[in-house]
């Protein structure tokens, strides 16, 4: 195991790897930018050390700022979290390159599998199934392959994930304004704007599955998470079991990324994505070659620590589990992500100084969060204040503690979206688990709108099926 780990990110994501690396003896160095210096993760850490201003591209996207904190601080290992240079195969790389184990997979496993234009070509080699689309980045020729594809299509980044980057083009005179905007995002996010196309499938869910693989190669395939509920491709509301799965399709899913995981020789944790259309076919989407924001509804229903699966692999020891590629699980869990954004102004930022942080707690709930009360929230970085996570013995029961939970969590200085999560949970359709991407956009509707969408959407999906 390592004797000291640094943690190139920020925010709830760096204490959750701190508190696993004390629980191991594990020495934690923390990096920030000049905004950052009073998150708890800084305070947390063992050692803490600035990178840069407040700007991600002159900090957090630092390679070379990093890679020195690192060095001066005499870490043998550094964990990426999510976002930023999580899934940057130059960033593995000069982790390499330095003699410090990058937390992750390697260069050419991240090059295989997160870049998501290649990542289809493996599935499609490896006998899955994926939704239509462009074999490779587009550069050139954009409006003939949108076309050959067929209205409406999907623009998507192809170096990254977290909803960023993304665009739905209907039609061709939209195409190359939302092109240029989706290269600019993810340029800005990802540092490589790079693009692939794929068709747009109406009102699927979106189902994925954790799986883990050491050097041995022994892979653990985790049970299903349905993040269907989303607005504007990015997920507010996770659950694992999905209410949509059952035992054969849950077999199918985790075999397509026991496939996937060993076809990159991966060594790591990852998530393999789908499409779950309302008829039950589903298609491959995209790997993200990190640890998931929602990764505590896994461990929840499982037990498993996946930060500490991830440390494992990472310093050649084997799994925690090496009994199959699947794992037993109980129960049911769900996470609400906790954004500083006001519902009531449909969902416009909130920054400023949180003058009351009061938390629920109890049987079945767990908060993963960077804030306290006092806390200034920085304009710079992800809107996210808190993930909220509750477990109970079924899905009724652990949405009841759900319901519960938000009742209890109560936050003043700045508005979020606890009350968008109270409408979640009190919806009929989430409750009966009946949910797809377009639940968000039909709660918030007036009724008449939503049955012309829904019985639009359900030929739409029926016509990109015909024939695959």
């Amino acid at each position: 195991m390592f004797k000291k780990v640094l943690i190139s990110n920020r925010g709830e994501i760096a204490v959750r790897v701190i508190r696993t690396l004390r629980e191991l003896g594990v020495k934690s160095v923390a990096v920030y930018s000049e905004a950052d210096r009073s998150s708890l993760h800084v305070r947390l850490a063992d050692e803490a050390v600035c990178i840069g201003p407040a700007m991600a591209r002159e900090s957090y996207l630092s390679i070379p700022a990093i890679i020195s904190a690192a060095k001066v601080t005499g870490a043998d290992a550094i964990h990426p979290g999510y976002g930023f240079l999580s899934e940057n195969a130059d960033f593995s790389a000069a982790c390499r390159d330095n003699g410090i184990t990058f937390i992750g997979p390697s260069p050419k496993s991240i090059q295989q599998l997160g870049h998501k234009a290649e990542a289809r070509k493996m599935a499609v080699k490896a006998g899955i199934a994926v939704t239509p689309g462009t074999k490779e980045c587009v550069h050139k020729d954009a409006a003939a392959q949108a076309a050959k594809i067929g209205f409406p299509i999907m623009i998507k980044a192809a170096a990254g994930g977290g909803g960023k980057g993304i665009r739905i083009v209907r039609e061709a005179s939209q195409l190359a304004n939302e092109m240029n905007m989706a290269q600019s995002e993810s340029k800005a996010a990802f540092g490589n704007g790079d693009v692939y196309f794929e068709k747009y499938i109406e009102l699927p869910r979106h189902i994925e599955v954790q799986f883990a693989r050491d050097t041995f190669g022994n892979v653990i395939a985790f049970p299903e998470r349905d993040c269907s509920i989303q607005r504007r491709h990015q997920k507010l509301v996770e659950e694992s079991p999905s209410p949509a799965v059952n035992k054969k399709l849950r077999e199918a899913l985790e075999e397509a990324a026991v496939k996937l995981a060993n076809a990159a020789n991966y060594v790591g944790v990852g998530t393999v994505e789908f499409l779950l259309t309302q008829t039950g076919e589903f298609y491959f989407m995209e790997v993200n070659t990190r640890l998931q924001v929602e990764h505590p509804v896994t461990e929840f229903i499982t037990g498993f620590d996946l930060v500490r699966e991830q440390l494992l692999a990472a310093s050649g020891e084997k799994l925690s589990y090496t009994g199959g590629h699947t794992v037993p699980y109980r129960g049911h869990a769900i996470e609400h992500r906790i954004n500083a954004e006001d519902f009531s102004k449909n969902f416009a930022p909130s920054v400023g100084r949180i003058d009351e942080w009061i938390v629920p707690g109890g049987p079945g709930v767990r908060i993963d969060t960077h804030v306290y009360s006092g806390y200034n929230l920085p304009v710079y970085y992800d809107s996210m204040l808190a993930k909220l996570i509750v477990w109970d013995q079924n899905r009724e029961m652990a949405v009841a503690r759900s319901k519960r939970a938000l009742q209890d969590f109560h936050v003043t200085g700045v508005k979020t979206t606890i009350d968008a999560h109270k409408l979640i949970v009190e919806s009929e359709a989430f409750k009966a688990g009946k949910t797809d991407t377009g639940f968000m956009e039909r709660l918030l509707a007036p009724a008449e709108p939503v049955a012309a969408t829904a019985s639009g959407s359900e030929l739409s999906i029926k016509t990109s099926l015909k024939g695959h």
